[in-house]
């Protein structure tokens, strides 16, 4: 049950954060273009292609839970990049809604938690491989 539990909060995640990332980044192309200053529009650019890529990942993550072997890393990866859509994207869109750049300590937890989710895949795989080979 737990591995059906993780496969939906995944595949929910990235399809709401998929969906999320094409309408912001359509926003600000075509509505907020003359709105935003520069640096905002490159907040957004960069808040919504690593939301969009995690959120690929996170889909991976989806499809990749059930397999035993891989549970552990895949589940710790997909959690991680939920945190890391929230914690990183998630500042560089409050920085351009509220013009507070305070958010920006916020930022590299993100950050952080991408690569941790990363590493969970190399880990999973890497594991994987060693209880393979025994």
């Amino acid at each position: 049950m737990l591995m059906v539990f993780w496969t939906r909060v995944f595949l929910a995640f990235a399809g709401l954060f998929g969906a999320t990332a094409v309408a912001v980044s359509a926003a600000a192309a075509h509505m907020l273009a003359g709105v935003l200053e520069v640096d905002q529009l490159d907040w957004v650019k960069t808040a919504s292609s690593y939301q969009m890529i995690h959120a690929v990942a996170l889909f991976g993550c989806a499809a990749m839970v059930n397999f035993s072997r891989f549970r552990v890393g895949v589940t710790l990866a997909g959690v991680c990049f939920v945190i890391g859509i929230l914690f990183f994207s998630g500042s560089l869109y409050a920085m351009v809604y509220t013009g507070h750049r305070a958010f920006a300590a916020v930022t590299p937890f993100g950050g952080f938690a991408f690569i941790v989710g990363w590493l969970s895949l190399l880990w999973a795989g890497l594991r994987h491989q060693r209880e393979a080979a025994l």
